[in-house]
């Protein structure tokens, strides 16, 4: 049985992929802050979800749930390193340094946490190995308005997936990013509604079942092979072209 951690699956993208993988007969770690959203997946898939509440920006919580949930389980194969925020969007001279803080310990370190801990547990096993797959965004190549904090962040995981996929190498560890453009969430319906109030048009969007999928094929990989990247989004969001 192969077995993964997913973080931020407690909604959203994080919350599809979980059950996809769960639904392909995975055993899956649940990490989120909202316990009682991992339980009530939980609740549906029975002991092959496994709950994991936590915040990914304490070191020593993310320590101490992956180890237990590897020695639980016997192994982790997978991290789909997905938990993020979106903070709220201003020019930057608008942005309170508050919000700056708070998208760079949840995005950026947070994300270096899980990885940092994944990465143990899969050099150290037997038999040796396994997979991270970050969430990266459209935004890790263009940004939206307004969105100094999340740009940057997601353009340093980019780095953190190539520096990962180069030190991986010897210990058949794989490191790939997926960059999501406009999967249907709680986040994007919000992008959604404020641009109705403005008067504009909503971004086109996708189902975010597509995206589950796509982790899944990413996941389900032999690892002497290895997606670096992919960018799965919206066919008519304005992603390449010239204005």
């Amino acid at each position: 049985m192969r077995t993964a951690i997913v973080t931020g699956a407690s909604a959203g993208i994080g919350r599809a992929v979980a059950e996809r993988m769960l639904e392909a007969g995975w055993t899956v770690g649940l990490v989120a802050r909202r316990a009682e959203l991992l339980d009530a997946t939980a609740q549906a898939y029975g002991d092959r979800a496994v709950p994991l509440p936590l915040d990914v920006t304490d070191a020593d919580a993310v320590q101490t749930a992956f180890h237990d949930f590897a020695e639980a389980s016997g192994r982790l194969d997978l991290l789909f390193n997905n938990a993020g925020i979106f903070t709220p969007a201003a020019p930057i001279d608008e942005i309170a340094v508050e919000d700056w803080r708070r998208a760079v310990d949840v995005n950026l370190t947070g994300m270096f946490l899980c990885a940092r801990m994944a990465f143990r547990l899969m050099r150290r096993q037997s038999p040796q190995g396994g997979r991270i797959v970050n969430n990266g965004s459209i935004s890790a190549h263009v940004p939206r308005e307004g969105a100094a904090p999340y740009t940057a962040t997601k353009h340093a995981i980019t780095g953190l997936t190539r520096q990962i996929a180069l030190d991986g190498r010897a210990f058949d560890i794989a490191c790939g990013q997926i960059d999501i453009g406009n999967a249907e969430t709680d986040i994007l319906r919000g992008i959604a509604e404020a641009a109705r109030a403005a008067g504009k048009e909503p971004p086109p969007t996708m189902d975010v079942a597509h995206v589950a999928d796509a982790v899944l094929a990413m996941a389900s990989l032999p690892l002497s092979a290895n997606v670096l990247f992919q960018t799965i989004m919206a066919t008519k969001m304005p992603y390449v072209g010239r204005g």
